[in-house]
């Protein structure tokens, strides 16, 4: 090949080479420059694409009808534009037991229960918690609070509980048990809606105490006292016994004692009375046919009244001696111990003294309220024997 022929074929060349170049030049120059936001990335592009589906065609992303895309995929493309693109998951949402999966492009799992109008309140458990970022399959679990009553050592509050059995609930609520406490119902139940969840706090503890032992009442028969009379012959006095006992109580009140064991402190001293067994006189002897007349006032007794010991002034117990003839006197009048005739009433004894009997009044002994009330008041003659 010639010099001339060889500058020609350079000179073709070049020429070539620079028209390629030129139309490079102009082929980038013509591209459009995208802003693109996918999935919360950003980056940006020059595209010959007409549209922004043909943008997604090329980075060979699929955009699927429920994904968030704005603008819309058949939008033209012009320069300097902002595409923002957020792929839908599939969320499975589980509440109180029931699932149901649902697509969202929703950011975090509060945005999503928002979306689906799903409204939890602060004693509802959620997991994950609401902040958490979803993504592709992540499983949301709802347990729904109920309301019910919480009864611990007698104190009553309303509580709220997304716990399935008792013991659950208790470690919700930060109940620890002791050793000998009851549940109502048990920790194995399941917790429902409304009802009360009741603790009873049982307790175990020992109770040492002195109790009084009262001494007994010993009589002795002597026949040298009058039938009725009694005399002291030894005082009681009581004696002392220390009782330890096993106490159990619910919610602080008792409700069992145990006698576990007693020691005796001090012993008691049983009283001792005389009673006496000679008969009071009841018939009328020869001499007995005199003596002195006298009309009186009378009133009837029995040894139960107000301010009545049942023992009489002359020592007759009329509580042991409920049959006994006795009169109260003023013994100005008619000396205690004498042998009396009660017209209406029979032979009796002056052995008994009385505030109100002054003067020719007398008060007639009756076992029983209703004999004294038939006698009531009024006049009566009287006879003292001696």
């Amino acid at each position: 090949m010639s010099f001339g022929k060889k500058r020609l074929t350079i000179a073709l060349s070049s020429t070539a080479a620079a028209a390629a170049a030129m139309g490079l030049l102009f082929y980038q120059g013509t591209k459009q420059t995208v802003e693109l936001e996918l999935d919360g990335q950003k980056q940006v592009v020059r595209t010959h694409a007409t549209t922004i589906d043909d943008i997604f065609k090329d980075l060979k992303i699929r955009v699927k009808s429920e994904d968030y895309l704005y603008p819309s995929g058949n939008s033209k493309v012009k320069d300097n534009l902002k595409v923002v693109w957020e792929p839908s998951r599939e969320i499975g949402i589980v509440e109180n037991g029931k699932e149901k999966k649902v697509i969202s492009t929703a950011d975090n799992v509060g945005e999503l229960l928002k979306e689906q109008k799903l409204t939890v309140t602060a004693h509802d458990k959620v997991s994950p918690s609401l902040d958490t970022v979803l993504h592709d399959k992540t499983k949301i679990s709802i347990e729904k609070a109920f309301p019910l009553s919480l009864v611990v050592g007698g104190s009553k509050r309303q509580v709220w509980s997304t716990s399935t059995t008792v013991a659950d609930f208790l470690r919700q609520q930060g109940v620890k048990l002791n050793k000998l406490d009851r549940v109502e119902p048990g920790l194995g139940e399941d917790v429902k809606a409304g009802k009360a969840i009741n603790v009873i706090r049982v307790e175990k503890v020992t109770d040492v105490v002195e109790e009084p032992v009262n001494y007994k009442v010993k009589t002795k028969k002597d026949s040298s006292l009058a039938k009725g009379k009694e005399k002291l012959i030894r005082a009681g006095k009581n004696g002392l016994v220390s009782r330890q006992y096993s106490v159990v109580k619910e919610n602080g009140k008792e409700i069992k004692r145990q006698l576990l064991s007693e020691t005796m402190v001090k012993r008691k001293a049983d009283k001792v009375v005389a009673v006496g067994t000679n008969s009071l006189v009841t018939h009328v002897s020869a001499a007995d046919q005199g003596g002195r007349e006298l009309f009186v006032s009378s009133t009837a007794y029995t040894a139960g009244c107000n301010g009545c010991s049942g023992i009489t002034a002359t020592g007759i117990n009329l509580k042991s001696n409920p049959g006994a003839k006795v009169i109260a006197v003023d013994p100005r009048v008619i000396p205690l111990g004498s042998r009396v005739f009660v017209e209406g009433y029979g032979y009796a004894i002056a052995g008994d003294t009385g505030g109100a009997i002054k003067g020719h009044k007398i008060d007639v002994f009756f076992p029983s309220k209703s004999q004294a009330y038939r006698w009531g008041r009024k006049q009566v003659k009287i006879r003292v024997m001696n």
